[in-house]
């Protein structure tokens, strides 16, 4: 069997894959503009509410439970300023900007399955929701306390 070294793209230029590299997957990105009345911050789950523009998801009703993704780039986004919003791969973020848009401290709980939560706007809880009239809504398996691999977040209403 042949011995065969992957080639990558390196700023531009084709290189050989170097021992100790891994290939990135950055997932599917695409570029929303934040329709918030405030600032939306890295790891926020968000859902489309008009064109190109994103607001922070919640599982409390049907037209906010849609989640897109997550925003990714930058730290935040600005009231009317746009950023990248990871909608599949993998999310990877700090444990301080993973607990800031949840319920957890030290960033993710590895195989844990995480949810989009009921009460607070934009953030994700390890507790599916229960009551009556409320989303269930997936939003991504941990890996490690620092990357989250996103799921389909298809709703289910219960």
């Amino acid at each position: 069997m042949a011995v065969r070294i992957p080639l990558v793209i390196v700023n531009g230029q084709i290189q050989q894959l170097q021992s100790g590299d891994t290939i990135a997957d950055h997932g599917e990105i695409i570029q929303m503009t934040n329709n918030n009345a405030a600032a939306i911050p890295i790891g926020s789950v968000v859902y489309s509410d008009a064109v190109d523009g994103v607001d922070l998801a919640q599982a409390d009703a049907e037209a906010t439970s849609r989640v897109i993704g997550l925003v990714q780039e930058p730290t935040e986004i600005g009231i009317a300023g746009t950023g990248d919003i990871i909608t599949g791969g993998v999310m990877v973020a700090t444990t301080a900007e993973w607990d800031a848009v949840s319920d957890l401290t030290g960033g993710l709980d590895v195989d844990d399955l995480y949810y989009l939560d009921e009460t607070t706007p934009g953030a994700f809880t390890a507790t599916a929701p229960t009551s009556t009239s409320e989303y269930v809504v997936p939003v991504g398996v941990a890996l490690s306390t620092t990357d989250m691999l996103l799921v389909n977040h298809a709703s289910v209403l219960l």
